[in-house]
């Protein structure tokens, strides 16, 4: 709850003011301590406790049996909880920020589920290792210290991973060469590595001040702009994995000096154009890149219904409107550069 405190004068030219005692004790502040003060642009001042131990570790538990649901008519078999549906909530205690994570079952793990939440887990969530395991219980550990690792650096891996998987892709095609395909197919595990990363990292920094500043978050309202930034680059990565897929199942191959090229050429000119407006954050620079990611799209419409049928037109179709949505989200990150380039009211 707000209170309302005085300032006071002290020595002719200091103001003080004294802290709610509750809070000193729940920051586990002494005095000596001292205090960090933050001033913010709505006039209002953000005190944080600078003795907080930076080693702590943040610990939960699941307990498997409480996520089984009960038995009832849309039940043909007794419930259990499915590995996948035991790694979701992993997952949403990894975002949350947790560091170490204790699964414990009253069932017990088989050795499948077990083999199933170690690798989804080395797939999927940066830094997490299962470091203790039994029958009934898996504690996994997050090794790496997300809190050094600046926002802008998890970005750049983001969208130099999606620069080349969008390269090779087009190689692919070109060459008909389905083992790059494939590969392409795995390299998706790391861009969503890299983006739920960057999810944790944006929840933590919302909760603390200080680590907002340290991973490169001048202003708390970036946090929701860079969400919605990472996002639209992790579905850009979904949208590369399935031209991949498609490509695979063609039966014949594209020919060299088919429009379908220049159009990759120019979505993958959008798409490094929209990242690097997350830097100079320029709004005209942003609106071209808008205008132009449009015009791509209205040309991949063009370039399906030109297209003679063929046994590759269904999945040609499928690649076509990837590279169109693959436009439209640098579109949209282009359009948030915009929203974060607009100065804070100064109330």
């Amino acid at each position: 709850m707000s209170e309302r405190r005085k300032v006071q004068l002290t020595g002719g030219s200091t103001f003080i003011v004294s802290l709610p005692i509750n809070w000193v004790r729940g920051a586990g502040l002494e005095a000596g301590d001292s205090v960090i003060l933050a001033p913010q642009n709505n006039s209002s001042l953000l005190i944080s406790s600078d003795t907080l131990n930076k080693n702590k570790r943040y610990e939960t538990k699941i307990e498997i049996n409480r996520l089984i649901p009960k038995k009832g008519k849309m039940y043909n078999q007794p419930p259990v909880a499915e590995p996948e549906d035991i790694f979701r909530i992993l997952v949403s205690h990894y975002l949350a920020g947790y560091d170490i994570i204790k699964m414990e079952s009253k069932e017990g793990f088989s050795a499948a589920d077990r083999k199933f939440i170690k690798d989804a887990s080395r797939k999927r969530l940066v830094g997490l290792e299962v470091v203790e395991e039994s029958h009934h219980e898996l504690v996994l550990q997050s090794l790496l210290n997300y809190r050094d690792l600046s926002l802008h650096r998890a970005l750049q891996n983001m969208s130099g991973l999606l620069t080349s998987m969008l390269r090779d892709i087009m190689e692919a095609i070109e060459k008909n060469d389905k083992e790059i395909a494939q590969d392409i197919i795995l390299r998706d595990n790391e861009v969503d590595r890299f983006y739920l990363l960057t999810v944790r990292q944006l929840k933590a920094a919302i909760e603390d001040r200080n680590l907002s500043e340290k991973i490169g978050i001048e202003r708390p309202r970036e946090c929701l702009g860079y969400r919605l930034v990472t996002k639209s680059m992790e579905r850009i990565g979904d949208h590369v994995v399935r031209i991949a897929k498609n490509m695979i199942e063609m039966e014949n191959e594209v020919e060299p000096d088919d429009p379908i090229f220049k159009m990759a050429e120019d979505v993958q000119t959008i798409f490094k154009q929209s990242i690097a407006l997350l830097s100079n954050l320029d709004p005209m620079e942003a609106n071209m890149v808008i205008k132009n990611a449009k015009n791509i799209s209205r040309e991949g419409n063009a370039l399906y219904k030109n297209k003679n049928t063929d046994t590759n037109s269904h999945q040609f179709g499928f690649i076509v409107e990837s590279l169109q949505r693959i436009a439209e989200y640098s579109g949209d990150i282009a359009e948030i550069s915009i929203n974060m380039s607009t100065t804070d009211l100064n109330i």
